[in-house]
């Protein structure tokens, strides 16, 4: 009987926390039926957030059989932690201790999704008034483990204490940390924005997103956010050390011993021209020499840049095509698409930034910057697209009408279209202006010179 009941014991274990039968058995140490009943008892207890009862349970497991379940972990830090936050003065130092044993012994058992679990005890330690060195150890062993997994404040940490205690010695670390942390982040950013594009397209076609989706959603807008707040102030800790006065020296420098070394020349070019350190001949020796040893996409739209600073258009067109047409991601495809258009449209070539960016809209429909670039073209051609007041002033309704679209397809980027909205509103027709052109309040109105829309004109 008692042995039949083990059995049920064991069976209601593993449905409960999801092992293989066999690797549940091979790990629950030399006293198995204890062991899973107490698994079984801390389990429920836990889940319960009934922490004072699930206690000797979970301890025994903890001692006994390490590796019976991950659940020893997951929940144990939650008893752990309770135990901290409700301890008197006298019995704050044994929990503190007892939280730290939980993380060492999980990292021990379990070394798995070490770039989560080490940012979490660091996390832990910083607010038990822990030193900096000791929260930047584990830091630095999150980032060496798995910097992809490590959480959103610790990636900012972290490259916040290696610019500081690097920032008068060694520079080239910094830089070269920043570049793994931020092609993590844009990764991260990037997989959470195709996400939110895919469930934005679902809304935007009428369709009610179901719960877990909706979950979905937010949990991307959230983390996406986040994540973008992290990417500026990484470059807002970088822009202090990160000047056109330190990087070109250094590239100079080292620019013998990396001329074959694509990694090295991507990020230095691109460092370069995202700190505007462009006109000195350096860059064009960086992305001439990047584009020899890796023709990528992304070689070619700096090759690109580089050649409509020697005002060779053809060779730079030549070189955004290339980009285009050798992408096979449709999202960075997307990108290098829009690219061009923000390029062209500092070059004032406002009807091919247009074009554009409405290719790029082909590859992410719910691309809302795209829109928001195309409103603010026509919103700058305001005074070139029109012969008196009405038609000057409906290029506006234009571009709000592109805003409107931004919004809908893109609800990430109400808060900035909702900006260029409002600083549009004043420049739209008027009623007096509708009546003098005598013209029909709410009537269709086309715009004409280059931008060749339809708008609504005000209703009242």
């Amino acid at each position: 009987m008692m042995k039949n009941f083990t059995k049920i014991l064991i069976v209601s274990f593993v449905m409960i926390v999801g092992l293989q039968p066999a690797v549940a058995q091979n790990s629950l140490g030399e006293q198995p039926e204890k062991c899973t009943t107490n698994l079984s008892i801390f389990y429920e207890y836990a889940k319960a957030k009934n922490y004072d009862a699930a206690y000797e349970p979970w301890i025994w497991c903890m001692d006994n059989c390490p590796k019976g379940s991950k659940n020893i972990y997951k929940y144990g830090l939650k008893i752990a932690k309770s135990r901290y936050k409700n301890a008197t003065p006298d019995g704050k130092v044994e929990a503190f201790d007892l939280v730290k044993r939980v993380y060492d012994q999980r990292l021990v058992q379990y070394p798995v999704n070490l770039g989560k679990i080490y940012s979490e005890y660091a996390s832990f330690m910083a607010k038990s008034g822990a030193s900096k060195d000791v929260v930047f150890g584990l830091l630095e062993k999150a980032y060496q483990s798995d910097p992809a997994g490590m959480g959103i404040k610790s990636i900012y940490q972290y490259f916040q204490e290696i610019t500081n205690r690097n920032k008068d010695t060694n520079v080239q670390k910094i830089f070269d940390i920043y570049d793994d942390v931020v092609e993590t982040v844009e990764k991260k950013i990037a997989r959470y924005t195709k996400t939110k594009e895919a469930l934005y397209a679902i809304k935007d076609s009428g369709k009610e997103l179901s719960a877990k989706n909706k979950r979905k959603l937010h949990a991307a807008e959230v983390n996406s956010g986040a994540l973008e707040r992290v990417a500026g102030g990484l470059d807002n800790i970088l822009g202090e050390v990160a000047t056109c006065d330190r990087l070109i020296p250094l590239y100079k420098l080292n620019y013998e011993a990396n001329k074959d070394n694509a990694v090295w020349l991507r990020r230095a070019a691109s460092r370069m021209n995202a700190k505007k350190c462009t006109d000195d001949p350096l860059f064009t020796t960086l992305v001439e020499a990047l584009y020899a040893a890796d023709p990528s996409p992304a070689a070619a739209v700096l090759a690109a840049r580089v050649a409509f600073k020697k005002k060779d258009e053809a060779t730079a067109m030549r070189f955004f095509k290339e980009a285009v047409d050798q992408e096979t991601d449709s999202y960075k495809k997307a990108g290098h698409l829009y690219t061009i258009a923000q390029i062209l449209q500092k070059k004032g070539r406002k009807q091919e930034a247009r074009s554009y960016a409405y290719k790029a809209l082909k590859f992410r429909p719910n691309m809302g910057k795209a829109y928001i670039l195309i409103a603010t073209l026509y919103a700058g051609s305001a005074n070139s697209c029109g012969n008196d007041e009405l038609s000057k002033r409906a290029v506006y309704l234009a571009a709000i009408d592109k805003l409107e679209k931004a919004k809908r397809v893109d609800p990430s980027k109400v808060k900035r279209a909702n900006k260029y909205i409002k600083s549009y509103m004043p420049s739209i027709p008027s009623a007096k202006t509708v009546f003098v052109a005598n013209l029909a309040l709410g009537s269709s109105y086309r715009v004409k010179c280059w931008i060749n829309e339809t708008v609504t004109l005000p209703k009242n």
